[in-house]
């Protein structure tokens, strides 16, 4: 069976509280799935989808430009883009409560913040399509946040890279203070750029979309840098 035919079958069985784990014959999603090839790939699939979904939904009836910012956010593999619009529109609408998809994310990396931390970068991207981010919104980014279990200066960051509306926004995207010494900032880019370097999480055997998503972080990561180092007359790297 296809991946995509695999994930729409599902739909209904995890609206019902089923864990990814159990949609696949397993008692949970392991960090580790060598001995079941394409399970992290298919329980990221299904845990972006649905939480972008019901982002664009938790403040009513998801416009054309929460839809457009989804498919920015999460880019569709070629030939899946029928497959994502069926699965994006059961997900909106299904019984399970986003809490449920973001618990079930958050286990699969347990020890690689970076990745929840794009997620919720997307998830802001969506919320802030069709205008200024509302109360039902933000909480909703709250909580997801703190399922994730990402710290306030993660949440921040997320948010300064979709919305670029902060006083220093490249301290923010590099998790710094603004009197940060120089080294302090060289420091604090090449964690990110380790952290979010795309041939680490394909080692990790991530699918493309989370592949896209760290490169995207990683230009920002890259272009803050850039900023810094021009605003403060810094060498080269």
């Amino acid at each position: 069976m296809k991946i995509w035919d695999k994930i729409v079958e599902g739909v209904t069985r995890l609206a019902n509280g089923e864990s990814f784990g159990s949609l696949l014959g397993l008692t949970s999603p392991p960090a580790d799935d060598g001995a079941h090839p394409g399970l992290r790939q298919i329980a990221f699939t299904i845990g972006v989808i649905a939480l972008g979904a019901k982002m664009a939904s938790v403040d009513g009836e998801v416009s054309d430009s929460e839809a457009r910012a989804f498919r920015d956010f999460f880019q569709v593999p070629p030939g899946e883009e029928r497959n994502v619009e069926r699965f994006f529109n059961l997900a909106k609408r299904d019984a399970a409560g986003y809490e449920t998809y973001a618990r079930q994310l958050a286990a699969l990396f347990p020890d690689a913040p970076e990745i929840l931390e794009n997620v919720l970068e997307g998830l802001f991207g969506i919320a802030k399509a069709d205008g200024p981010i509302d109360v039902a919104e933000a909480d909703y980014l709250l909580e997801v946040s703190r399922i994730f279990g990402l710290s306030s200066a993660r949440y921040e960051r997320a948010k300064a890279a979709a919305l670029g509306v902060v006083e220093c926004e490249p301290c923010t995207i590099l998790g710094i203070d603004p009197l940060a010494t120089d080294e302090q900032v060289r420091e604090a880019w090449l964690r990110q750029v380790k952290a979010n370097h795309p041939d680490r999480l394909i080692a990790q055997g991530l699918p493309e979309e989370a592949i896209a998503m760290a490169t995207r972080k990683l230009a920002l990561i890259n272009d803050a840098y850039d900023r810094l180092r021009r605003e403060r007359g810094l060498v080269p790297a």
